[in-house]
């Protein structure tokens, strides 16, 4: 395969994104604990997440956009409580920060080091991931989000936005993921070649028909055989 650029998808791949998460839902209920308490007695942070789904199934047209359902979840929560106006700046900071407050595996920096010094590099993701603030932003060319581009993975648009960004088709674009269906299956379908971050050593599923190009299990071994390929120009 003929390799141009690479798109890249950051939670999970690489770093885990579930400790953020937790630590960020926690920050907020530590600050609404401390500075609204009913709120917090009403709205624990079990029950928080779980309006914040019901918010997620009434508004379909918010599956991009992962931010505005943490915020409309928000002024659920107070409006609840008979409070109109939400402080959703201040609690959506408090969360921002824990969400961005991400360990990358041990893999991770030196593979980006190494890639962008051979491929143009954007990131590719459903998330709300900061890279400035995660520290990593000056190794990617672009920023592909699917709050800003309208579209989520597996979506097809979604792909197709970052070979545009990238001024690159599609079919010499590696796509980089951890995740089967949203990474793997998204690209393929948009007509890219795929890279399966499989860290876990899972076996790909059958129903999903081809298997990636791919099936790596770390960044480590990706580099390794990303920088065994011919040079591209």
């Amino acid at each position: 395969m003929r390799i141009l650029a690479l798109t890249l998808d950051l939670d999970d791949t690489l770093w885990p994104v579930l400790p953020a998460l937790e630590r960020a839902d926690h920050a907020v209920d530590a600050w609404l604990q401390q500075h609204h308490p009913d709120v917090a007695r009403a709205w624990p942070v079990t029950a928080m997440r779980e309006l914040r789904m019901k918010v997620a199934i009434e508004r379909p047209d918010l599956a991009h956009d992962f931010s505005t359902q943490r915020q409309l979840t928000l002024q659920h929560a107070f409006a609840s409580c008979g409070i109109a106006t939400a402080p959703v700046d201040v609690l959506w900071e408090i969360y921002f920060a824990a969400r961005n407050s991400v360990e990358l595996y041990p893999d991770s920096l030196p593979a980006l080091m190494h890639l962008t010094a051979r491929w143009p590099l954007a990131s590719l993701t459903n998330g709300n991931a900061d890279l400035e603030r995660v520290g990593i932003h000056r190794h990617f060319h672009h920023h592909i989000s699917a709050r800003n581009t309208g579209a989520a993975k597996p979506d097809p648009r979604i792909f197709l936005a970052a070979a545009e960004c990238l001024g690159v088709a599609p079919e010499n674009i590696l796509h980089i993921g951890d995740d089967v269906e949203l990474d793997v299956v998204g690209a393929r379908d948009a007509g890219m070649r795929t890279a399966w971050i499989n860290r876990h050593g899972a076996t790909w599923p059958a129903d999903l028909g081809n298997a990636p190009d791919l099936d790596v299990p770390d960044m480590t071994a990706l580099v390794e055989w990303l920088e065994r390929q011919p040079p591209t120009t």
